[in-house]
């Protein structure tokens, strides 16, 4: 099994967050979103990972760094890591067929924006799986159309009449990726655009067009780190999600904790130090961070900034940031001074 990322966009619906930092590193309950997304995928497929393929973007800002950060990923999962750019912004078709040198075989594509918690077998009849999550709302999403046999038969952006109440939320199982490549070739040769842009959708039209059988996998969870506000309440579910759990330590043993109230659940990185505050529910500390004087919930604050003086609430507070105030719902970027 191989699993592809493209993960090449700035993520401009994240900035002042995503400016320095590329939003699929952007730690979300104390790991980068794109981390927690790899190993739930992982942990959902239950077997063997041969590779894993990163579609990145610039290297003047997908740099050394990253790379080294995904090869690490990769490797402690026993899989070989690959490393592609996507050298214009064209669309998703156009980043998975980036990775061309790796699509054959069976394999996973999921883009780095979105977490999820899943359990599932994948159907062995199927030629694809598309995982999809029952929404409320399905006119405001790309929604999967169902037979009486419950496979899928078309792909509906934004419905205005009711198709079904299945979201797609971007990632897909391939039984053997190499007939998706073949087909995303052949937008690519008649230049089949939609919005500027080349679409996995339009591959997978030409798939089904040609009798390819395709399923759901439907997720328990499925958790956006789009822009701010979400990115905030999906750290607040995660951290629930592994504080039931159990499986990770969420507050390190070298936190300096003077007269501090933690109120679970809440990741406290390395070398933090919480002097005379109420900290959570639902908030996350990157290493090195010092705050005084203050009550936090529901933020997520990374690493070595300081915090003096706050009432925060719905926060999200970039690294080595110097904030002195009282506004509570802020939104500051890396090296904001706020004093």
């Amino acid at each position: 099994m191989k699993i592809i990322v493209p993960m090449a966009g700035r993520g401009s619906r994240l900035r002042p967050h995503s400016l320095t930092v590329p939003k699929p590193l952007i730690p979300v309950a104390g790991k980068p979103i794109v981390h927690r997304l790899v190993r739930d995928i992982a942990k959902v497929l239950n077997q063997p990972i041969e590779e894993i393929a990163f579609v990145l973007g610039d290297p003047a800002w997908f740099g050394d760094e990253v790379v080294g950060s995904l090869i690490d990923l990769a490797e402690s999962l026993g899989a070989t890591p690959s490393i592609y750019r996507q050298d214009q912004p064209l669309g998703t078709g156009h980043a998975i067929m980036s990775a061309a040198e790796s699509l054959s075989g069976p394999a996973v594509i999921a883009y780095a924006d979105t977490l999820i918690r899943a359990e599932f077998d994948l159907d062995p009849n199927a030629d694809s799986v598309i995982w999809t999550k029952k929404v409320d709302n399905p006119e405001a999403f790309g929604v999967v159309k169902l037979n009486e046999k419950q496979e899928i038969v078309e792909l509906v952006e934004k419905p205005e009449t009711f198709v079904s109440d299945q979201a797609v939320i971007g990632i897909y199982y391939f039984k053997d990726v190499a007939v998706l490549k073949d087909k995303l070739q052949e937008i690519l040769d008649e230049n089949i655009m939609n919005g500027g842009e080349y679409q996995i959708n339009d591959g997978i039209k030409k798939m089904m067009a040609d009798g390819r059988i395709f399923k759901t996998g439907t997720v328990d969870e499925w958790m956006d780190c789009g822009n701010k506000a979400v990115t905030v309440e999906t750290n607040g579910r995660m951290l629930q999600f592994l504080h039931d759990d159990g499986e990770e330590q969420l507050v390190s043993d070298t936190a300096v904790l003077e007269n501090a109230s933690i109120i679970p659940p809440c990741y406290i990185s390395e070398n933090v130090i919480l002097r005379n505050v109420t900290i959570g529910p639902n908030v996350s500390v990157g290493a090195g961070t010092v705050i005084e004087d203050s009550t936090v919930k529901t933020s997520l604050i990374h690493t070595n900034s300081v915090i003096k003086n706050a009432q925060l609430d719905q926060a999200m507070i970039g690294n080595h940031v110097k904030y002195d105030g009282t506004y509570t719902q802020v939104s500051l970027g890396d090296y904001t001074v706020l004093e």
